[in-house]
């Protein structure tokens, strides 16, 4: 029976973005196949506390925290230090890290996801220089000592391999997924923070992804649409204003409302599953314009609910989406995506074709293929056979 570790943390909290979103449905996934009882046993580790997911209940999963008594908390703390000696002691065939990142100490077989905005936020300016060191080191040791890496496309796997330090190792193409029963419900339901016609935006505001022009795009767009709305969900994770004590999307935000006297812009950090259900379901089109992504998954997730998107012209939606997306040509700004907006609002010729050629798109993104694929790989590294 193979003993699979998977570092758990990004699942702890009920608002998951990204990693802990991927991780929530792989688990999911396995729980729902009774017949790996007989081959696998899934070792899940937390930081502070085991989350209460009816799949979690499955006795496939064993549970741990990995926290010493009476000594502090955090993710510094765990990931780094108290995890890897914790799995020098158990035995593991194979050990998932999902955060980027391989901690130092630790050692055994190992399987890292690695994505290319990665390895460019290590280089950014944007991002906290406390991230940007940690990504450095750690992520540069997960490039050069784990067993084997994973990423989210193909796309990202063919731009990670032209990596100096990539081209030798073992990388696998895990693509993402998206539950199509569930965002294919019934559009009975309104959402309840908009009224009328609106664009949506959901991601964690990184400034690759170009919420700030996006938002500026709707501003000008006014005059011609003066109905329109934007509805923005997702962390902001531009660097602040004024000395670091306004967030910048919240600053920008009131700003474009206060100058039409009207809630043109709505920004929410998060909200329920049900919530953005039904934005996907009721939104124009979905505006997701990344200068660097490994899979865009709340795009794919907005197409499958019926939302056209406009996103980047770049090889990775070539990949997913083909010729059935609005794109805007990099480098973004707010005059090209208010173009892009504007033919997503009016070209009723292409919106039929997206929304046509979404069943056959989607259909080749599901949850259950990802985590097939995923227990393929950990078992060819288990056996000693990255091939």
């Amino acid at each position: 029976m193979y003993k699979i570790g998977i570092e758990c943390e990004s699942i702890e909290d009920s608002e998951q973005w990204g990693v802990g979103r991927i991780i929530s449905k792989l688990l999911e996934e396995i729980s729902k196949k009774p017949e790996l009882s007989h081959e696998f046993r899934f070792y899940l580790y937390f930081k502070s506390q085991i989350p209460d997911y009816s799949y979690l209940k499955n006795p496939i999963f064993v549970k741990k925290i990995v926290k010493p008594l009476l000594v502090p908390s955090s993710f510094s703390l765990y990931y780094y230090v108290y995890l890897p000696i914790k799995l020098w002691f158990e035995n593991l065939d194979l050990m998932y890290f999902p955060n980027y990142m391989l901690p130092l100490i630790f050692k055994g077989k190992s399987i890292v996801t690695v994505t290319p905005d990665i390895l460019k936020e290590m280089h950014s300016t944007s991002m906290p220089f406390k991230y940007r060191l940690a990504y450095k080191i750690f992520t540069g040791h997960a490039i050069k000592h784990a067993t084997a890496l994973n990423s989210v496309s193909e796309t990202a796997v063919e731009e990670l391999r032209s990596h100096s330090d990539i081209k030798t190792k073992k990388i696998f193409a895990t693509p993402l997924g998206v539950d199509a029963s569930k965002f294919k419900t019934p559009k009975n339901t309104k959402p309840s923070i908009v009224q009328g016609d609106f664009v949506l935006f959901v991601a964690q505001a990184f400034p690759r992804r170009h919420l700030k022009e996006t938002i500026l795009a709707i501003d000008k767009l006014q005059s011609e649409f003066p109905n329109l709305k934007l509805v923005a969900i997702g962390k902001d994770k531009y660097p602040s204003v004024n000395s670091g004590q306004a967030p910048f999307i919240k600053s920008l935000v009131e700003k474009i409302n206060k100058k039409h006297a009207k809630e043109v812009i709505i920004y929410k950090e998060y909200v329920s599953e049900d919530e953005l259900i039904a934005l996907y379901q009721n939104a124009k089109s979905f505006v997701y314009i990344s200068s660097s992504e490994a899979f865009g998954l709340p795009t794919l997730e907005a197409l499958t609910a019926g939302s056209v998107p406009v996103v980047a012209d770049v090889k990775l939606n070539d990949e997913i989406y083909g010729q059935n997306a609005f794109k805007v040509k990099l480098p973004a700004d707010s005059d090209k995506i208010t173009q892009a907006i504007k033919e997503s609002l009016t070209n009723k010729q292409k919106r039929q074709q997206i929304i046509n050629a979404a069943p056959e798109i989607t259909e080749k993104y599901a949850w259950e293929k990802h985590t097939d694929k995923t227990l393929k790989i950990f078992r060819k590294l288990a056996n000693n056979n990255p091939e």
